[in-house]
């Protein structure tokens, strides 16, 4: 019996080595012993093509953006190059209603999963954003402290800028009709990445424009939202303490103080918020803004809305700020301070199509609050749609220009 036993653990001796010499073998890059189709350091996903099968099990595996591959940007893979990358900032310490966002990046995430379940060609754009030769990542989330709100805009800023002054995986090329050599737009000459932030309530474009500053000095905004967010702080919350003083609704307030915002040539789109009064928009004026209320729509409609945007931008690049809340609440519910009377999902996507050739430096989609949400995820697919309407918009336009063109 005792020699049985002997025989028996000399036999799992021998399995157990056997085992370890093949993730010996396979450690050290023996490619006979991996698979066929086996990749080990995938940069991008696999999305089918024209006719191409669309049959894969989006809903499986770890969610991020779009099923997109998972870099950790700021952590391990911190010298890894890529051209867009999606970064969530779940800060939600700034708001003056109901609490929720900073778990908005996961609910994005979740909410894009079926991006791709046909392939992801944008039609009206044609263009398949995933299939654009980019190099597109999910980054994951900044970490941000939950105790302590100026330093978690200090994280907020450093991570982001991090990430826009790493090396971009891919060249500027050449201008696709004169086929002259394309030259970076921003202010230091370099050729940035971009990068679209999941938030988050909205205090946290102000560290986002204190990054795209250290690239692209002052510059022109879109910003889609309900509400001003100029408020003076004085005003918004009384800023009982100068930490107080930043949040929500003051963060353009002193972006346009610091000299991040091009005066004059950024605008406010869906706004239908109330007012302590009509010095609310004088001081909206001198914050650097233009103006489209959301009932505008019915007017001018959408192609209306699209013009006045593009008149009041010009070709100057641009950061795209979006606030879930600019669609009505019917459609996307799970937002902090909520306000009927907005877009519907369809007129925002076709206003953000409108943009199509702008130069977009960098995006934010900000204020989803999933706890709020249906059980069906209206508000989360919302932002996700959202999005795919930016990332398609950004595939298609370099950040470049013809040298001495302007």
């Amino acid at each position: 019996m005792a020699f049985s036993k002997s025989r028996l653990l000399f036999a799992v001796s021998v399995a157990t080595l056997a085992i370890l010499g093949l993730a010996h073998e396979l450690d050290h890059g023996h490619e006979s012993q991996i698979p066929l189709d086996y990749v080990k350091y995938p940069y991008q996903a696999v999305y089918p093509g024209d006719n191409d099968v669309t049959a894969n099990s989006i809903f499986s595996g770890i969610t991020t953006f779009a099923k997109l591959p998972w870099v950790q940007c700021l952590g391990k893979d911190k010298e890894e190059a890529f051209d867009i990358a999606f970064l969530g900032a779940p800060f939600d310490t700034g708001t003056s209603y109901r609490p929720g966002a900073r778990f908005g990046p996961a609910g994005i995430r979740a909410g894009s999963r079926r991006l791709t379940l046909y392939g992801g060609y944008n039609v009206p754009l044609a263009v398949n954003p995933f299939l654009s030769g980019l190099k597109i990542v999910d980054c994951g989330d900044i970490p941000v402290t939950p105790y302590d709100n100026k330093f978690a805009i200090q994280q907020i800023e450093s991570g982001h800028k991090e990430l826009l002054h790493r090396q971009t995986f891919s060249p500027l090329g050449n201008d696709s009709i004169s086929g002259q050599p394309l030259v970076p737009l921003s202010k230091d000459g370099k050729h940035h990445p971009r990068i679209v932030t999941l938030g988050g309530d909205h205090t946290i474009v102000l560290p986002l424009l204190r990054s795209i500053y250290s690239a692209y000095g002052e510059i022109s905004v879109i910003h889609f939202d309900s509400h001003l967010d100029t408020w003076k702080p004085s005003v918004f919350g009384g800023a009982p303490s100068d930490q107080a003083a930043i949040n929500h609704g003051t963060y353009f307030y002193w972006a346009s103080r610091e000299g991040l915002i091009r005066n004059g040539s950024s605008i406010h789109g869906a706004i239908r918020t109330t007012l302590s009064g009509p010095a609310d928009y004088e001081n909206d004026d001198v914050s650097g803004f233009q103006r489209i209320e959301a009932r505008e729509i019915d007017t001018i409609g959408t192609a209306g809305i699209i013009k006045k945007i593009r008149d009041t931008v010009g070709d100057q690049p641009v950061y795209l700020s979006i606030d879930i809340d600019s669609i009505d609440p019917a459609f996307a519910p799970a937002t902090g301070t909520p306000e009927t009377g907005g877009w519907s999902t369809r007129e925002l996507r076709t206003i953000l199509r409108g943009l199509d050739g702008l130069h977009i430096v960098s995006a934010d989609l900000v204020e989803v609050a999933p706890a709020y949400d249906t059980n069906a995820e209206l508000t989360t697919m919302a932002a996700a749609d959202v999005l795919y309407e930016v990332l398609s918009v950004m595939a298609k336009t370099p950040l470049g220009k013809v040298e001495g063109s302007g």
